[in-house]
């Protein structure tokens, strides 16, 4: 059974990440029980579905897969996420730094709450939302997969050339 789970995380990281881009897997977070010190994460470039800058480490699960999974995103100042939706309910809690969290069609610096370490956010399925993070911040996301992220705007989308 791990064998194969970890198999699936591996084929979530060559599916998702583009040439050049593979974190190294954690086999620990394909296993049913996963306890994980901060040494042990390890993190790469986070997936072309993001926009550039970004490093995440998957903890838990697969999230190409329908199942529970949780990851890190972590980024600098001034980090960006444009408008976009889920189309499962999203969950995150802030590790350090402060996460801005906004809701709407469009990021809007004015209209976002800062979360700051030990904040949470859970936006429901399909909620239009944007972030961005002011200092170096880390974020863990906890949702059930398949993990999808579709921008309100297809131009702010990096895997077409957006931002």
């Amino acid at each position: 059974m791990r064998k194969t789970a970890g198999i699936a995380a591996l084929a979530f990281l060559a599916v998702t990440l583009a040439p050049g881009q593979e974190p190294t897997p954690n086999p620990k977070a394909a296993s049913s029980s996963v306890a994980l010190n901060p040494s042990e994460i390890q993190w790469g470039d986070a997936p072309p579905a993001f926009p550039k800058g970004a490093k995440m480490a998957v903890l838990q699960g697969d999230p190409s897969k329908g199942g529970v999974f949780t990851v890190r995103l972590k980024a600098g100042d001034g980090y960006k996420i444009p408008a976009h939706w889920h189309p499962t309910r999203e969950n995150i809690t802030v590790i350090s730094g402060t996460f801005n969290i906004g809701m709407g069609d469009k990021l809007d610096e004015s209209k976002g709450t800062a979360l700051t370490a030990g904040g949470f956010a859970s936006m429901p399925a399909q909620m239009h939302h944007f972030a961005w993070f002011k200092g170096d911040t880390e974020v863990q996301v906890h949702a059930v997969g398949p993990f999808q992220l579709t921008y309100v705007n297809p131009k702010d989308d990096p895997r077409k050339g957006g931002k």
